[in-house]
């Protein structure tokens, strides 16, 4: 008697999710992921030893896998995803990140355009008008990924697409340090092209308070502080980041028009709260910055 095998096809793409204690955001994540058509796609979520593990999504979500990162930091989680999956391409989404319908479909057109393609991202608000101060910043300036890319030559992993070749050559995300940032910057050193794609667009929500805002900064500031050390000799790591610091209230001012006169506000009064954030956040920066220049912790 004849047996014959039924063997599934390779996947092509590979979706990572790092999650880290976000179960409601990753759900609505995942939900918006399976509405995208995924045959042929590997999706898999690398929780980082969660205190709320995403346990109760198993069930909800069959085609997706889910994985345990025990090593802190989204870098970790990334790379164990990366680890786990087998196909050619790889498109990271962050768990609190919302995937448009075409996201895949997007990805999948653009892999093969550039050897890393960072795509849009729009902030939406979670909560009802008006918008906070906080939330008011962050629809203005955050997650401009245009001017990462075109300007800065660094992506982030919130919304990147890459091939398991380039990942492999380039090596795993690091920690401590800014790992997106790092990464991207270490893949260009190498010569890989980065390119941006506005049609690969996912959504990330705003911070709704100053508290939220405040934290994301604290970290970026570490992170990015210890990336700035891995680049120049410590001596002179730290004059140029002391000198960065002192150049953070004259960016207020240059960037209090752009808040001020933003069609992405609808108030005056979403402007004006935007605008003292604005003010608020670079003097807090500055300070931040001039403490760890001197080597002294915030």
């Amino acid at each position: 008697m004849n047996t014959t095998v039924i063997t599934e096809p390779a996947p092509d793409i590979a979706v990572i999710i790092p999650h880290y204690n976000d179960v409601e955001r990753l759900e609505r994540c995942l939900t918006a992921l399976m509405q995208n058509d995924i045959a042929g796609a590997e999706v898999l979520v690398i929780d980082n030893n969660s205190p709320d593990p995403p346990d109760r999504l198993h069930d909800l979500f069959p085609k997706v896998r889910f994985l345990n990162e025990l090593e802190k930091g989204a870098g970790p989680a990334r790379n164990r995803g990366v680890a786990a999956s087998r196909a050619p391409f790889l498109a990271f989404i962050d768990a609190d990140c919302v995937p448009g319908h075409d996201w895949l479909a997007t990805a999948r057109r653009v892999a093969k355009r550039a050897d890393l393609i960072g795509g849009r991202v729009d902030v939406f608000d979670e909560t009802p008008p008006p918008r906070s101060g906080a939330q008011a910043f962050e629809k203005v300036f955050a997650f401009n990924f245009k001017r990462y890319i075109e300007v800065q030559g660094i992506s982030g992993a919130g919304n990147l697409v890459t091939s398991r070749a380039v990942f492999d050559d380039v090596g795993p995300f690091r920690t401590v340090v800014s790992e997106d940032t790092d990464w991207t910057r270490r893949a260009v050193a190498k010569g890989y092209r980065l390119e941006y794609a506005d049609d690969l667009v996912a959504s990330h929500p705003s911070r709704a308070d100053w508290p939220a805002l405040r934290s994301k900064w604290r970290r970026l500031m570490q992170e990015s502080f210890a990336l700035a050390l891995t680049t120049h000799p410590a001596p002179m790591a730290r004059i140029r980041w002391g000198l960065k610091a002192l150049a953070m209230p004259a960016s207020a001012l240059v960037h209090l028009p752009k808040i001020l006169a933003s069609p992405k506000l609808d108030s005056f009064g979403e402007r004006l709260r935007g605008a003292l954030t604005l003010v608020h956040l670079r003097t807090l920066r500055m300070v931040w910055m001039l403490r760890q220049a001197l080597g002294r912790a915030i």
